[in-house]
């Protein structure tokens, strides 16, 4: 029997969600990586028209999060859950939390007949990579991730071409 339990995050779980994300961001060797806010996270996940969705575990305190959005695949024609972060802290580890958010997010995915649950790991991750292989996940070594912010989007955005 586990002794922790999963649930929706809720409004009042925001604070402790972005201090989830902080530590994911030191773990991930970029602690002044997040520009996020608590009223950002607020509105992403619980305004007028939420981008993502976010599950945690918990006893006393929350121990871990997933936060995700839906995605689509133009090949199969159906929805995915993307899985932007999932963090479990290093105390609470071996718990079997990450698994169990993993299962959630899993079962989601089938109520909402979506085509896939996907997510990326950064490669140098050991531990994460042995631990998604071990529940049947495969690498996609094949694609390589790109992206355009900052200054680089803006030069982009002014070379859009009018349409419509």
């Amino acid at each position: 029997m586990p002794d922790f339990t999963l649930r929706d995050a809720t409004p009042a779980d925001t604070d402790a969600v972005l201090a989830l994300v902080h530590d994911l961001a030191v773990y991930e060797r970029a602690p002044n990586a997040v520009d996020m806010t608590a009223p950002m996270l607020h509105a992403a996940l619980f305004g007028d028209k939420p981008l993502a969705h976010a599950i945690v575990a918990e006893d006393e305190e929350l121990l871990g999060f997933a936060l995700y959005f839906t995605s689509f695949s133009t090949w199969t024609g159906k929805a995915g859950i993307y899985l932007e972060d999932l963090f479990v802290k290093p105390e609470a580890r071996g718990r079997g939390i990450g698994k169990a958010l993993l299962q959630s997010l899993a079962a989601e995915a089938i109520r909402r007949d979506c085509a896939r649950l996907e997510w990326q790991v950064l490669d140098w991750n050991e531990p994460a990579i042995a631990f998604y292989k071990s529940l049947g996940a495969e690498p996609l070594d094949e694609w390589t991730r790109y992206r355009v912010k900052g200054e680089a989007l803006k030069a982009l955005a002014k070379q859009e071409t009018k349409h419509g």
